[in-house]
């Protein structure tokens, strides 16, 4: 249909209702049959209409508030990456009178979690950004917000008997099988896997490294299935002792030439193999951080997968705006691409367009 600019009286006349229905319909005020609620969709559908999202801004009295349970960060991990997205969206949305306030906790704390999941029931808002964790205290907490009808976005990780308005992440056991399928390219008869997991590998907030590891299994069990697999279980915190086990492993398994690392922290194996002067012929981990970049470029780790953490929240953010303020339909599933990254590309990827 032409291209113009549309009233609602117009738009009423169109639909053959009340301009006072049209305008119920457009705000999300309820009170409309579905056959009216129909018709006026029908019109918008065809006029293809968009509001003036500026004018709602400057009209708006209401001031929006959306919390973010996010975990703890440290500048360049992932969960600041995260934190980055929320904030270019929230300057975004500024001028809708859109705020945005956070609520840590510590990642693998169950206690920490159901503390930010408490002081947000004594908090007032419009809408929630959630980085769920912890099956059970993710439910009570959802039934909150259902019951008090606030709306909630997760990112990263969805939990299921839940009913988010959206989810925004990537497939985590699809992710997996695709870093199993390009690490065993490189396989040739013989050589042996080296599955470097940590210690809190069974811990209920690891649900995102089991998924992973779920598709990565799947993928050699198809493919691959009489691969030697050995399992190497590092401590986040323990350096020294992470060195004196893989001086063992190595020296007890020198057929090991394929690793994957299904955290964050690829780059600790990549330095313990840089100091030993060692290298494996194939090694795959997940996430940009600014160490497994420095380890991918200098050829220590050949393959890492990004989930685009910046984009999760930015896209997180824009999902509750677009539902409190502006009134417009949600998907309910937003799964980022699986990125796969080389030195040969590295240098020409970027989370923002």
């Amino acid at each position: 249909m032409e291209n113009k600019n549309y009233t609602i009286k117009d738009i009423a006349r169109m639909a053959g209702v009340s301009a006072g229905t049209v305008d119920r319909v457009l705000h999300n005020r309820g009170d409309v049959s579905l056959a009216s609620m129909e018709k006026v969709q029908k019109v918008l559908d065809e006029i293809d209409y968009h509001p003036n999202m500026f004018a709602i801004g400057l009209a708006a009295k209401k001031r929006y508030r959306i919390v973010c349970i996010l975990p703890y960060y440290i500048e360049h991990d992932y969960w600041h990456a995260v934190a980055q997205g929320i904030e270019r969206a929230a300057q975004e949305l500024r001028p809708f009178n859109v705020g945005v306030d956070y609520l840590h906790y510590h990642h693998t704390d169950k206690a920490s979690y159901e503390k930010a999941c408490t002081l947000l029931q004594k908090e007032t808002a419009d809408a929630v950004l959630v980085a769920p964790n912890f099956r059970e205290e993710t439910i009570r907490l959802t039934g909150y917000l259902e019951d008090k009808d606030i709306p909630y976005v997760f990112i990263d990780f969805n939990v299921e008997q839940t009913h988010p308005l959206c989810y925004i992440g990537q497939d985590s056991k699809t992710s997996g099988y695709m870093a199993a399928k390009i690490l065993m390219r490189r396989y040739q008869e013989g050589r042996e896997l080296v599955l470097f997991l940590n210690n809190q590998k069974n811990n209920p907030a690891e649900i995102q490294m089991q998924r992973r590891l779920e598709g990565f299994m799947q993928y050699l069990a198809e493919e691959h299935d009489q691969v030697k697999i050995h399992d190497v279980v590092l401590h986040k915190k323990d350096i020294d002792g992470n060195k004196r086990m893989l001086d063992v492993f190595f020296r007890e398994h020198p057929r090991a030439a394929l690793g994957a690392v299904f955290n964050s922290r690829v780059y600790q194996v990549a330095d313990y193999l840089h100091e030993k002067g060692q290298k494996l012929e194939g090694l795959v981990g997940y996430d940009l951080l600014r160490k497994n970049v420095e380890s991918l470029r200098a050829g220590e780790v050949n393959y890492l997968i990004g989930q685009r953490p910046g984009l999760q929240g930015y896209y997180g953010v824009k999902a509750l705006c677009n539902h409190i303020v502006f009134k417009k339909p949600v998907t309910a599933v937003k799964y980022m691409p699986i990125d796969i990254l080389m030195k040969e590309n590295i240098d020409f990827y970027f989370e923002f367009e």
